[in-house]
């Protein structure tokens, strides 16, 4: 960011940056001391807003009064976030509107409570009135560094420790020394916050274009001891950038998906994430990850050829590997060769490659009309054998999928066996 040179331009351009008219609520139906703080200060005067930023407001006075009132005088809803400490959360057409009481008996004191310096600029809604930076944190963005207000304001709320790390990666920022030093002297305090707000933290780290760096931050801090992270997944999450991504081949959607993906994988497995109050299919898709990984890869993680281990796959293992991976591929493959990498993206690309979107050439219903069948395991079995035929090459259409499954038929439904013999 390159500021202007007075406090007035400033103010001025950041204010055209936010486009005010376009808010749900004019600021005009805000109380005459409401002051916008927080990230979408930060980023109007980084110039990296999104469209509708969530904007964190703090008033004199009775905030979930207020944030109750304007729910029913612009529509939307009102949600009491802390009554102790009267924050309330409005959302109306797609914005999030957080009003805070004021801490202290000025906007200056409230600032000084809160957690890094670039978070503690307020522009007041008054007509006129200039940008408030009493900490510094205007030369902090200058500087593009990470500066914590108080080390006693980090252990006010001890997510903040792992929120100056996942800033810093977010905004491609550097950790002060000195913020540095708190956060690795007080790690063992984040194990007394809520597992879900410290994934919730995770999850936006992992999603961060320089998450990998973030994430392996983390780990020689020892925030990540108490859900047992994979100190030992340091070397990996190196190489989990956007830079390998692109040498696989992923485009930037596909790298958006199995970047944070990925680099949660490597750093939990099913139980640690349960700690943290994942969700069962966020746990089940990193498990089935890691397992893949240490079938794959020989040595330590990320390290080797998988090619040698992917040829010593049976049949039913490669398809198993298939299935079990079709929406995660990608993140998979992040670990690999690009050149092996690239080859298999091209196929899972398909949604006709008959191997990496496995299903049976026809679905249960035709062939128990087909062939008279009733609801069974022997049906399922079949199911399960038409879709081995056809993802390696044996089986194309339909009439070829009837044909062996009545010989099938007319075989004992011998274990281990795939089909009808083919002498």
């Amino acid at each position: 960011m390159t500021p202007p040179v007075t406090p007035a331009a400033v103010t001025e351009l950041l204010w055209q940056r936010l486009h005010a008219d376009r808010w749900p609520v004019p600021r005009t139906a805000l109380p005459a001391d409401a002051a916008l703080v927080g990230g979408a200060v930060r980023d109007g005067l980084l110039d990296r807003l999104t469209e509708r930023p969530d904007l964190d407001l703090v008033v004199g006075t009775d905030a979930i009064g207020l944030c109750q009132r304007l729910a029913k005088e612009h529509g939307g809803c009102a949600v009491v976030l802390d009554p102790q400490r009267d924050i309330a959360r409005l959302v109306v057409r797609g914005w999030s509107l957080d009003l805070a009481r004021r801490c202290g008996d000025s906007l200056a004191a409230d600032l000084a409570r809160r957690d890094y310096r670039i978070n503690a600029i307020a522009l007041p809604l008054g007509p006129g009135e200039p940008l408030l930076d009493p900490l510094g944190g205007l030369a902090d963005l200058q500087a593009r560094q990470m500066v914590a207000v108080d080390e006693a304001n980090l252990l006010d709320d001890p997510l903040r420790l792992l929120r100056g790390i996942r800033l810093a990666a977010q905004l491609d920022f550097s950790l002060e020394a000195r913020t540095w030093t708190w956060i690795q002297r007080h790690h063992l305090r984040l194990a007394s916050v809520a597992g879900e707000r410290v994934l919730a933290e995770l999850v936006k780290l992992a999603a961060a274009p320089h998450g990998h760096q973030g994430l392996q931050q983390a780990l020689v801090a020892g925030l990540l001891q108490p859900w047992g992270a994979d100190d030992q997944a340091a070397a990996a999450l190196g190489q989990l950038s956007p830079e390998q991504a692109q040498t696989c081949g992923l485009n930037p959607e596909e790298q958006q998906l199995a970047l944070p993906l990925a680099r949660l994988a490597r750093l939990f497995d099913a139980q640690a994430l349960g700690g943290l109050r994942a969700s069962r299919k966020l746990q089940q898709r990193c498990q089935r990850l890691r397992q893949w990984w240490q079938r794959l890869e020989p040595g330590a993680p990320g390290s080797g050829d998988p090619g040698a281990a992917i040829a010593a796959l049976t049949e039913p293992e490669r398809l198993a590997l298939q299935r079990q991976l079709e929406d995660e591929l990608p993140a998979l493959l992040l670990a690999w060769p690009g050149p092996l990498a690239q080859i298999w993206l091209e196929r899972w690309r398909n949604p006709s490659d008959p191997l990496f979107h496995p299903k049976p050439p026809l679905d249960g219903r035709s062939l128990q009309t087909e062939l008279g069948l009733a609801p069974s395991r022997r049906l399922g079995e079949l199911l399960d054998q038409l879709t081995m035929e056809r993802a390696f090459g044996r089986i194309s259409d339909r009439e070829q999928a009837l044909l062996w499954c009545r010989q099938a038929l007319q075989q004992p439904n011998t274990p281990g066996e795939r089909g009808p013999r083919r002498d």
